[in-house]
């Protein structure tokens, strides 16, 4: 069995996380840095966890540099990035290009079921029938500079407006997804185990 670190953050419920992956909670460099793959689940205001992930943030980097598997969870897909609205001037960890930008003119947060289309292939995906339904609660979302690290988008309309946003990116080792798979049921379930068997 692989060792997976999913990182503890002290914010949010990751029982379910690691009930869904096995692995261990940790916020120890060393178990993080020993671990063969990775898990960033984060919810809350971006600025805040980026300030206490900085102390793993050359830990976090080096695991994806040196090419592990590494999974990010709502916010935790949304700290790959450059910098977020919610937080100016506090720097994301920057391993894909672009920003994160807030929900305008639909109703927010956007909380409850929604579908993922399929942009590209990837591993997290397989089994998962295009349209599939998971669990999303966030106000923000991910502008992806370079659209091919786009694996999935979902279609989300309120008030007379249709926004249509990234919900999972794929590059390489890198997967990260704005929906809970450890809420979504059974398609959340074949997503962790999907991550599991990289």
């Amino acid at each position: 069995m692989k060792l997976i670190a999913i990182v503890d953050l002290g914010i949010g419920n990751l029982a379910n996380v690691r009930k869904a992956l096995g692995g261990v909670v940790t916020s120890d460099p060393y178990e993080i840095e020993r671990a063969e793959k990775v898990v960033l689940p984060g919810v809350g205001n971006f600025g805040a966890v980026m300030g206490r992930l900085e102390p793993l943030r050359d830990v976090i980097l080096d695991a994806i540099n040196d090419g592990k598997p590494f999974l990010g969870i709502c916010l935790g897909l949304q700290l790959l990035f450059e910098g977020s609205e919610e937080s100016p001037g506090k720097p994301g960890l920057g391993v894909f290009r672009g920003e994160v930008v807030r929900f305008r003119g639909v109703r927010t947060p956007h909380i409850g079921w929604n579908q993922l289309w399929k942009r590209r292939d990837c591993p997290l995906f397989e089994d998962i029938k295009d349209g599939a339904y998971f669990y999303f609660v966030h106000s923000y979302y991910a502008l992806p500079e370079r659209e091919e690290i786009i694996a999935g988008v979902t279609d989300y309309g309120s008030r007379g407006k249709e926004i249509i946003f990234t919900s999972a990116v794929c590059r390489v080792n890198v997967y990260a997804v704005q929906f809970h798979p450890e809420k979504s049921g059974k398609n959340g379930l074949r997503v962790m185990a999907n991550f599991r068997g990289l």
